[in-house]
This record gives C-alpha cells, structure tokens and sequence, in this order.
C-alpha cells in the first residue's frame, strides 16, 4: 500500500506534497538549489549560521512578495550570524530581477527549479503544480531543525512572530 501523501491545501482544494517532513530534532536535510547567480547552493554553504528557510510558491505573487518583504525588513535586526532564504520554482533570472524591484538584500532568494531537491528533502513539493508549498524552517547553528511551520492554506501568510520566536530560541 502506498504511503498516505502530506496536504496542504490551495483556494480550499485539498493538493498533495511529495516527500515527508522533517520533523522538530531531525537534522536539517541537505538540498542543492540554484543563487541568483547560476551557482549551486547548498545547506553546508550556511555551516555556523543559523537559518530561516522560508519556501513560497512564487515570488511574483501577492502573499509570496509580502512574506520576503517582512523577512527582510526583520532580517535587519537579526545579527550577522543568520541568514534568511526564501526558496522557490522561480528562475534564478527572476528572482534577481524581483529582489531588484522590491529593494530585497537582507534575503537569499534560491531555485529549486532545477531539481526540485529542497522541495523533496522537506516534503514541501506540490508535484501537480510544480510549486513549494508555503512553509518556514528555522535550523540552529549545529544543523538542526528547532521549528517547522507547514502552512495549511498555500495563499495565508505564515505566523511571523512565532518563526522569529523559534529564531530567537535557537540561537540560545
């Protein structure tokens, strides 16, 4: 029997996620995903820091724009030792030219278009749509996952204040 998939769903429609979800304690998946720049990415690239990993389904959407819009506004006050990604399906192309328009440099946009590695390793892959699901991840210094926020209806935003409080924790 196959295994039951993970859901989330779009406009009230239930949409199926490839992959399963880490789990709070788990080490952080490794993924492979593309800079703006062409270059490969990886989660070892990011050794020491502590992360919030936002995924969104396309930067060039309404809620995707305000949430890596709020991400870096926060990111400002964050300190030197986290980084904030955002990852999506969209092109590398695009998500420089967007980071451009909206004025975004406290946030690494990613690709995961390629392969869809992160979108697998994290269980957040909505195969029909070849899109990410909204979701944050924080990873603590040593490579752990200290909190996961899956988002059940892809067009909400996210909890901020709760991810920023997880952030907080981890770095302790």
């Amino acid at each position: 029997m196959a295994a039951k998939k993970n859901t989330i769903t779009f406009k009230g429609n239930p949409v199926a996620l490839a992959g399963r979800w880490p789990k709070v304690g788990d080490p952080a998946p490794d993924f492979t995903v593309l800079g703006n720049d062409l270059s490969a990415v990886k989660l070892s690239d990011f050794k020491g820091k502590t992360l919030v990993i936002c995924s969104v389904p396309s930067l060039d959407t309404s809620v995707c724009d305000m949430e890596v819009r709020k991400f870096n506004e926060r990111a400002t006050s964050l300190g030197s030792d986290v980084a904030v990604l955002a990852v999506s399906m969209d092109l590398p192309f695009a998500q420089k030219r967007w980071c451009g328009a909206a004025g975004v440099k406290n946030v690494q946009t990613l690709s995961d278009h390629r392969a869809a590695s992160f979108g697998n390793a994290y269980g957040v892959l909505i195969e029909d749509l070849r899109l990410l699901a909204r979701a944050v991840f924080v990873v603590d210094k040593k490579g752990q996952i200290r909190y996961i926020q899956i988002v059940k209806e892809l067009s909400s935003e996210p909890d901020y204040e709760a991810a920023l409080t997880a952030l907080k924790e981890a770095q302790r």
